[in-house]
């Protein structure tokens, strides 16, 4: 004898069948309404997600833990900014190198790449080897370097050394390779004679504008910029260092002077002076091109910028 409770499961099954391909094969009986698209929202375009914060690498110099405490320091600052931030030997360049890269491939971030002596000679490594694999480096800051330090390679964005000339131990004057297009920054500092190769990574002063600097990169565009102009500065003795990401080239308007040129834009009067290879007091002619350092910001800081200060010299940043 058939069950009947097997009869009733079964013709709930059959009607549960019809009544799905019913629905599927007849989609304007169920077509929704117009209203009912509206009450879902679009997903967020691409550009609004925020941009990953900065993977910053250190690299010390020989015998570091003795000669390069100033990159620990430095390593520190920039962790109390809510940055990445880790200082290696140099010693083991190409192995956190390769680490580096391959965490960038899993998952993309700016790298930052910061040397002492022998590690601004590893920072310039580790740049190379991205390089061969396209991958961008956002920023690459090298103290001191040694003179063996190679040539800064196409794929580094922003590119800033700090240096003494004549020194033995580091003096490394590192240019860029032939059609560099980042932003680029040289300073020597071989006329202030209270910097040595063994103090200039210690700098509190440099250490806040390198934290400031990170810190805006992502806020900023990725993309070189076609009207960034290489500076190269002889700071001069007893002056601190601004580090300024590159120049741009800018027409002189009418009444212009050297001396308000450097107040509307806050950098001192020498700085444009000497990249122009100008005397502070040399009459310009409206339409001339001046090179004036400027440093990184994002767009929207650089347009809320309150009025320049009074003073038409400002020897610092306000």
């Amino acid at each position: 004898m058939v069950d009947p409770r097997r009869i009733v499961v079964l013709a709930a099954g059959m009607l549960l069948a019809f009544w799905s391909t019913t629905a599927v094969a007849s989609p304007a009986k169920s077509k929704p309404k117009p209203v009912a698209v509206e009450t879902v929202a679009p997903a967020p375009p691409a550009d609004t997600e925020p941009m990953p914060q900065p993977r910053v690498y250190l690299f010390r110099g020989a015998m570091g833990p003795l000669f390069s405490t100033g990159m620990d320091r430095l390593a520190e600052k920039l962790s109390k900014a809510g940055l990445s931030a880790d200082v290696y030997e140099f010693t083991i360049c190409r192995f956190v190198a390769e680490r580096a890269l391959t965490k960038y491939r899993e998952t993309p971030a700016p790298i930052v790449l910061i040397g002492h002596s022998m590690g601004g000679l590893c920072s310039i490594v580790f740049s190379e080897m991205a390089a061969k694999e396209n991958i961008p480096i956002s920023l690459v800051i090298t103290i001191d370097p040694a003179h063996a330090t190679g040539k800064v390679p196409l794929n580094v964005e922003r590119f800033i050394n700090i240096f003494l000339s004549d020194d033995v131990l580091g003096g490394g004057d590192v240019v860029a390779e032939p059609g560099y297009r980042g932003h680029y920054a040289s300073f020597d500092l071989k006329e202030n004679k209270r910097v040595t190769h063994i103090n200039i990574e210690k700098s509190d002063d440099i250490h806040r504008q390198i934290v400031e600097m990170v810190l805006q990169l992502p806020r900023v565009s990725v993309r070189t910029q076609a009207d960034a102009v290489p500076l190269r500065y002889l700071v001069p003795a007893n002056t601190l260092v601004e580090l300024w990401d590159s120049g741009v080239r800018l027409p002189v308007r009418a009444g212009d002077t050297l001396e308000s040129i450097a107040a509307v834009h806050r950098v001192p009067a020498w700085s444009i002076a000497q990249i122009n290879a100008l005397p502070e007091n040399a009459p310009l002619t409206v339409g001339q091109a001046i090179i004036v350092p400027r440093h990184l910001q994002p767009a929207d800081a650089v347009a809320a910028a309150p009025p320049p200060a009074s003073s038409p010299n400002p020897a610092r940043r306000p």
